[in-house]
Order: C-alpha cells, then sequence, then structure tokens
C-alpha cells in the first residue's frame, strides 16, 4: 500500500490514475488520509533527516495552475494587437 502512496506522489498522478497493480484508488486515498492525519509522513520524514544529521525542514511546493487555453488573449483585442 505504500508503494501506491509514494507512487503518486512521485508521478503527480491523481488517486484515479494509480494502475490496478496498487488496489483501489479509493482504499488508497483513504491510507494515505488517515496515515497522514496520524503524522505518519511526518516521523518518516523526521526519521530519514536523522539519519543524515539534518537538522532543517526543507520544503518543495509542486503546485501548478492550469490556466484556460484562451487566457493568453485576454489582453488582445478583436481586429488587432492591443498597444
Amino acid at each position: 500500500m505504500l508503494s501506491g502512496i509514494i507512487f503518486i506522489n512521485r508521478n503527480g498522478l491523481r488517486w484515479r490514475d494509480a494502475p490496478a497493480i496498487y488496489g483501489p484508488h479509493k482504499k488508497l486515498y483513504n491510507r494515505w488520509k488517515r496515515w497522514s492525519d496520524k503524522g505518519v509522513f511526518a516521523r518518516m520524514m523526521a526519521g530519514l533527516a536523522a539519519e543524515h544529521r539534518e537538522e532543517k525542514t526543507v520544503m518543495i511546493d509542486a503546485t501548478y495552475l492550469k490556466a484556460h487555453r484562451t487566457a493568453t488573449s485576454f489582453g488582445v483585442k478583436k481586429g488587432g494587437v492591443d498597444a
């Protein structure tokens, strides 16, 4: 089950896109949510950091936003380029 959660997080996929080998997507999500609420992942990261004598936490935000295909044309008037 952990390997499925790691696969989803590593590849930035939706839970629904998990390969069938990891089981039902709802079960994967529920496990991730329960472990997250219990602090399992925070303890894992703290343990990994302790092995390498890291004294600080580094966070990487991989959030991205999709823009609508017409978003780039909002500043352009019909019939020509906006000046």
